[in-house]
């Protein structure tokens, strides 16, 4: 079973531009049926030190494009 936003406290965020590869992480949680918020606020980004995009936060945990990929891969589900 795929983890859900509110699963065991688990909140799902992902920092995205709308940049290809923000579109592969997008295409990846949707695919899987994992619920997320989308943040496209670049201040937020900014004031959050973020050097590049997109990143997934996992609780409190920031994972870069690669570490996301293996994250969803890991994850249960489709």
């Amino acid at each position: 079973m795929a983890v859900k936003d509110g699963e065991n406290g688990s909140r799902i965020i992902l920092y995205s531009t709308g940049c290809p590869k923000c579109k592969v992480l997008e295409a990846k949680l949707n695919n899987k049926h994992i619920s997320y918020e989308t943040i496209t606020n670049e201040n937020e980004m900014i004031q959050n030190g973020f050097m590049s995009l997109p990143v997934l936060k996992v609780n409190e945990d920031f994972f870069s494009f690669k570490d996301a990929n293996d994250w969803i891969n890991a994850v249960g589900g489709n």
